[in-house]
């Protein structure tokens, strides 16, 4: 159940910042965002703020940000179509009402000659069978309702395809970006607790039991040689003892301005080629405790990690595909599992991870993710117009589908590695 908790918290606000910097940056485009959603399928829980409606779906598998002129509109209003109006006070309709008109007996009823919900925002037609052409302006802001639910209209202009390409591409890419800057700062907190590894010639925490803590050695002791080999950084300490297994060395070092020399016995585990030893002596190195250090590591593990997931997939590309090489909803469950057991700072530390990773894949060139559609207003700007968009949707489309069924392939060969090793 813990490792549930955290998944479930781990993936809400991965996928909540994702979606955060698209709405941000389309709303600041001029776009109308009719929901921001995190999950999919049924509502958990719903309300409206303003122009958007912000949902809780069941199934926590992803979210999205429903913007205007991205999808077909909700409702059509076609000629000889009975509805209702409502007026705001400078006579504009502010209100249609498309079915259910019994539950309206206030409004006032029309049959539809014909209705412009983009461009010229105007409603004309009979109130009456024998009565004169009417025509009414819409109001910009003005909503229809459908199946009882309202929904603001959409003016070209606060449609995503009105807006210019580069609002268009950072509208898409701000989601990307975002889970980096998530990642940068989860980074920043995981040193700012964690500490950030330095290369100084000082020991840092001591392991109780162990042969430096039973010598005497202490924390930020600054070892200036270890028998007769001079030592510069933490990296010499290392080697040395390493190549020492099982046997006394006498380290000089310096404690608060005073020098003084301690030996100890060195102890022994299996080295990183079998069938050797290295030694060691139960120190962990030397950290440093700042706030301008741990944004300086914070930015520099996010770009380590963006440089290997994509020395990975070139690896995955140029060496040969292997489901193994991918983790799904199983695997990663296992892994957050395991990383929860070893505390709350490794925890971060995953997932800042997991949002570097999350941006990553999704700025791929694959159709349907945001890489995807970044790629298509590449072509735009190469061509000098857009791809048509039953084009666009069908690539999607299939792209969509090819993920979902790589998705269920990794999922079933993850089971079975978990369940049948």
């Amino acid at each position: 159940m813990e490792t549930l908790i955290v998944v479930v918290i781990i993936f809400g606000l991965l996928v909540s910042i994702h979606e955060l910097g698209h709405l941000v940056v389309a709303k600041r485009s001029g776009i109308l965002c009719r929901e921001y959603a995190i999950g999919f399928g049924p509502k958990i829980f719903s309300v409206k703020k303003g122009e958007t409606v912000y949902t809780l779906r069941l199934l926590p598998i992803g979210g999205y940000v429903r913007m205007a002129g991205e999808d077909p509109e909700i409702v059509e209003i076609k000629p000889g179509q009975h509805i209702g109006l409502y007026f705001d006070q400078s006579g504009k309709v502010n209100r249609l009402i498309a079915d259910h008109l019994e539950k309206y007996p206030q409004a006032r009823f029309l049959t539809v000659e014909h209705c412009d919900l983009e461009k010229d925002l105007y409603i004309s037609g009979y109130e009456e069978e024998n009565s004169p052409l009417v025509r009414y302006e819409l109001d910009r802001k003005a909503t229809y309702v459908a199946d009882n639910q309202d929904f603001q209209i959409a003016p070209l202009d606060r449609q995503f395809a009105s807006k210019s390409l580069l609002k268009r591409f950072l509208t898409i890419f701000a989601g990307p970006f975002m889970n980096l800057v998530l990642a940068v700062v989860v980074f920043i907190i995981f040193y700012s607790i964690q500490g950030v590894p330095s290369d100084a010639p000082k020991l840092g925490e001591l392991i109780n039991g162990y042969p430096a803590q039973k010598a005497g050695l202490l924390a930020n002791d600054k070892v200036l040689q270890i028998d007769q080999q001079k030592i510069v950084s933490w990296n010499d300490i290392v080697s040395y003892v390493q190549k020492h297994p099982k046997e006394k060395m006498t380290f000089t070092i310096d404690r608060n301005g005073h020098v003084s020399r301690v030996s100890l016995v060195s102890d022994q585990r299996n080295g990183q080629v079998k069938g050797t030893k290295e030694g060691l002596i139960g120190a962990y190195g030397p950290t440093l405790h700042s706030i301008p250090a741990s944004v300086v590591a914070g930015v520099k593990q996010t770009g380590y990690w963006i440089t290997t997931e994509l020395d990975g997939l070139k690896t995955m590309v140029t060496g040969g595909f292997n489901l193994n090489d991918l983790a799904g909803p199983a695997r990663m469950y296992q892994m957050t599992g395991e990383v929860v057991h070893q505390g709350l700072v490794l925890v971060l530390n995953w997932a800042a991870f997991l949002s570097v990773n999350l941006a990553v894949i999704n700025l791929l060139p694959l159709p349907a993710l945001d890489g995807g559609r970044l790629m298509f207003l590449i072509i735009e700007a190469l061509r000098g117009k857009p791809v048509e968009p039953q084009k666009e949707a069908l690539v999607h489309f299939i792209g969509f589908a090819f993920l979902m069924l790589l998705m269920l392939l990794v999922t079933w060969n993850d089971l079975q590695n978990i369940f049948m090793r």
